[in-house]
């Protein structure tokens, strides 16, 4: 688990530069050029939610709303020397929390799914699965034939 120097904001928007910053350094989940292009757009122009360590932004997770109802973690990456300590579950909780008190019910995040045999994003499927995500249907072709993708779904309701 992370220190308690670790802090977690919210961020409007404009946050692409960090975003491709975050990206270029986890080229095994993120090598696609042109997906990747667009996850910054994405960051650019929406909020986004942002880790830190001592001042250095280590993390983001990008947000995007579908619905009254319901949101998506457009994208997520953390600095590889912070992986397994907890950045990644704080940024969920405090996006869970905020969308939560907004009304929203459902979360959402797409990853390849099992069908492809990645090891990286079988622990990526073992995190969101950690943090309470739920597979909820499977596209074959959403991103292509060599890149099928699992939807996980996460209620958030408000108590």
């Amino acid at each position: 688990m992370i220190a308690s120097d670790l802090t977690v904001r919210d961020s409007a928007a404009g946050n692409g530069a960090l975003c491709r910053r975050i990206l270029g350094l986890l080229p095994q989940w993120f090598g696609i050029a042109d997906a990747v292009d667009h996850d910054v757009e994405v960051a650019e122009n929406h909020p986004s939610v942002i880790a830190s360590v001592e001042g250095d932004d280590i993390g983001i997770t990008t947000v995007r709303r579908h619905s009254e109802y319901a949101a998506e973690i457009y994208v997520m990456g953390v600095v590889p020397t912070f992986h397994r300590r907890g950045v990644g579950r704080a940024m969920l909780e405090h996006v869970a929390a905020g969308l939560a008190q907004r009304g929203v019910e459902f979360l959402q995040v797409k990853t390849l799914s099992s069908a492809h045999p990645d090891p990286g994003y079988a622990l990526t499927r073992a995190f969101y699965l950690a943090c309470g995500f739920r597979p909820l249907e499977e596209f074959p072709t959403l991103w292509g034939p060599s890149n099928p993708a699992l939807q996980l779904v996460k209620s958030i309701r408000s108590p």
